[in-house]
């Protein structure tokens, strides 16, 4: 096993520090406003482009969040290839977290980063005051960018409008939309992701997630012009083929085969599309695995000795012998083209 040179905090730093993000965040805001645009962030990264990889979040088996994991867990992202982070979204489990964890792991992601990459912290919440919150944390811990699904189930225009004002507004970073089909998210409109897009100072790129993803990017690309600097695909990388050859210009998949997914974007972006083809159909096994089996992507970080517990905190994913075996066969198959293959952690 590799030496991750990663000092693993005692129990009584860890809940200290979980007591303290409470009172950090009460304050990040008025830090946060006091600060010059763009003066958390260590370089100018953008325009953002490539696979910005979603880290998952390690859970104990007793439920508690796991924060050496999760530092092993960013390490393997960026060995991986990645040409970003983004966390925590859907994939990291974010409904699972409490407030505090979320700060707290916030924290950690950028400092366990270190500049290497470019830092997107997802800042949706219940309401537009909980958004601006988060907002406020990230800009001020150092991300370079935020994203934000709408508060869940809202679909006034007027109330979404406001509330990624104020994302924007505190912030004052990049703003990725989340566009996402229910339950997960709110599907908005391509017009109003344009409006959002030109009205709103910092609101640059979208994460399209909502069906039919492939169309939905053609149009918003051509409603928002300019204003957009770019549309990202989601879902895993399912449709990243055919959104590559409509302008899309990066993707934020689970991170747990984070170096096949950017094998198949380098192929794109050098326009190989035997190579791209090749990798795709390699990974259709998993696609179709993963959509049948929540919680899959730490299964795989488990089994490719990323993280020490492969639990959700509401439980195992669904396993049985024959499962288990086909996963490993899967895995198996994938191995040629993982870059980060066979490096015990």
């Amino acid at each position: 096993m590799k030496n991750s040179g990663i000092s693993k905090p005692g129990r009584r730093d860890f809940f200290g520090t979980v007591a303290s993000a409470a009172a950090l965040a009460a304050s990040s805001e008025a830090l946060a406003q006091s600060q010059p645009a763009g003066a958390t962030s260590k370089r100018a990264y953008e325009p953002f482009r490539g696979v910005f990889t979603i880290p998952s979040t390690p859970f104990r088996e007793n439920g508690e969040i796991d924060v050496p994991s999760f530092r092993r867990v960013v390490d393997f992202c960026i060995a991986c290839g990645a040409q970003g982070l983004v966390f925590p979204v859907n994939a990291s489990e974010w409904t699972a977290l409490s407030d505090e964890e979320r700060f707290l792991l916030d924290k950690v992601l950028v400092e366990q980063n270190a500049g290497r990459l470019p830092v997107v912290i997802g800042v949706q919440a219940s309401s537009t005051e909980n958004a601006a919150k988060f907002a406020a944390h990230a800009r001020s811990i150092g991300a370079d960018a935020v994203i934000a699904m709408p508060a869940r189930g809202e679909v006034s225009p007027a109330v979404l409008f406001d509330y990624y004002r104020r994302i924007s507004e505190t912030a004052r970073l990049p703003v990725f939309i989340q566009d996402h089909d229910p339950p997960a998210g709110t599907p908005m409109p391509v017009e109003f992701l344009a409006k959002l897009c030109r009205e709103l100072e910092y609101v640059k790129y979208v994460k399209e997630e909502a069906s039919p993803t492939t169309f939905k990017t053609t149009a918003i690309l051509k409603s928002a012009g300019d204003s957009c600097q770019g549309v990202f695909g989601g879902s895993g990388g399912r449709y990243l083929i055919e959104e590559h050859r409509r302008g899309a210009t990066g993707q934020m998949p689970g991170c747990h085969v984070t170096d096949v997914v950017v094998g198949l974007w380098n192929a794109l972006e050098r326009r190989d599309e035997a190579r791209a083809m090749h990798i795709y159909k390699e990974m259709a096994p998993l696609f179709f695995f993963e959509t049948q089996l929540s919680g899959c992507y730490k299964e795989v970080l488990y089994r490719r000795h990323v993280i020490a517990c492969p639990l959700k905190r509401n439980g195992a994913m669904p396993m049985d012998d024959v499962a288990s075996k086909y996963l490993d066969q899967i895995l198996k198959a994938l191995e040629p083209l993982m870059t980060w293959n066979n490096q015990k952690t």
